[in-house]
């Protein structure tokens, strides 16, 4: 497994818009972390958590589609990227 920073300097692995899409993605999910420990309510807390769990699968699936060359999966999350 490589680290983050092994990750972003790779070059000829991993498309550029793969790279900008989980380094954003895990800045929302620190972002998401640091609300969660400081949240008191508990509900809330389980709709953050949920946020983050989102954005957990959409990293996994990039990993998936990366790993296995899946024009079809990198072009499903290309599209999940662009969606607000």
């Amino acid at each position: 497994m490589l680290t983050f920073k092994e990750f972003i300097t790779e070059r000829r692995r991993y498309p550029i818009w793969v790279k900008l899409t989980v380094g954003t993605i895990v800045l929302r999910i620190r972002g998401l972390s640091k609300r969660i420990e400081q949240e008191k309510d508990p509900i809330e807390q389980n709709k953050l958590i949920s946020q983050q769990n989102k954005l957990l699968s959409y990293i996994t699936g990039l990993g998936i589609g990366v790993g296995t060359q899946d024009k079809n999966l990198l072009s499903l999350m290309k599209r999940f990227n662009s969606k607000p």
